[in-house]
């Protein structure tokens, strides 16, 4: 019992750069040696889980107008921000400075909303550096490139609404039978779903006061229970100029090593029949 509590505080306790533990991540060979390349280090990898419950009801039948479901969209903001908390907690728990890669798993449910974010924590090992305390789902490679061209990410922005697309009345559907026809109430609905999300993500970067949000990635169509509830939800990493302002990268040639070497007869270019000189 003595050795296993001596493991779990030795897990547990954060440990300066080059002190000698293991780590762990989702990253390939080529992104750790790019890491440490632009000195950073990869530390663990971390997890962020939230579950928030719907009210009983509130994926129901709509009646009238397209709607958005609020109780969803609000239970998301609620799991996405506790979830991003104790990412951001685990990271700080092992001395990271951020979180790279994180990758986004959501499950509507009809009464409650599962959550979970996984990343890779990261820290510099110089002095001072400028980007701390983030998380963002930029590979690492991406990250890289970020900071050598003088920006920063930030923090992980989201945006998500839930809309229910009303019922076709009988008319409408007796007259689209047979027919290739739009399906205005869905159109409606994905459109509508996609304003609301799209500014509640650019709403939290004004927040962040970031320059923009790239690598946006968008989790669209209807819920698998219900095909007349459309979702929308778009994750991003907002990042800013750094203090000494924008760095031009100059261009390197890369070369493949792993390719397949295709090798061929100079006189399979020849059409039959043609003689040789």
């Amino acid at each position: 019992m003595s050795e296993l509590i001596e493991a779990l505080t030795a897990v547990a306790e954060p440990r300066p750069p080059g002190a000698g533990r293991s780590t762990t991540s989702d990253l390939s060979i080529d992104e750790i040696l790019l890491l440490h390349a632009a000195g950073w280090e990869p530390v663990a990898l971390v997890f962020g889980v939230s579950c928030w419950s719907i009210p009983w009801g509130s994926l129901g039948t709509w009646q009238g107008q397209v709607g958005e479901v609020r109780e969803a969209t609000e239970a998301f903001r609620g799991a996405f921000e506790e979830a991003s908390y104790q990412l951001r907690r685990e990271t700080d728990r092992l001395g990271g400075f951020g979180v790279v890669g994180v990758e986004i798993e959501l499950r509507m449910r009809a009464q409650h909303v599962d959550l979970a974010l996984t990343g890779t924590a990261v820290r510099s090992l110089g002095a001072n550096p400028a980007a701390t305390n983030f998380q963002s789902d930029l590979s690492a490679r991406d990250f890289v490139l970020l900071l050598r061209a003088g920006w920063v990410p930030l923090d992980l922005v989201a945006g998500a609404s839930f809309v229910i697309a009303p019922r076709r009345s009988a008319r409408q559907w007796a007259a689209q039978q047979g027919r290739n026809v739009e399906l205005t109430n869905l159109t409606q609905a994905l459109y509508h779903a996609r304003e609301v999300a799209m500014e509640q993500m650019q709403a939290g970067a004004r927040r962040l006061e970031a320059a923009g949000v790239v690598n946006v990635k968008l989790h669209e169509g209807p819920l698998g229970y219900s095909h007349r509830v459309v979702q929308f939800v778009a994750l991003g990493t907002a990042v800013r100029l750094g203090e000494e302002g924008h760095q031009h990268i100059e261009p390197t040639m890369v070369v493949s090593l792993d390719e397949q070497v295709r090798l061929f007869e100079a006189t399979s270019l020849r059409t039959p029949g043609t003689k040789r000189g």
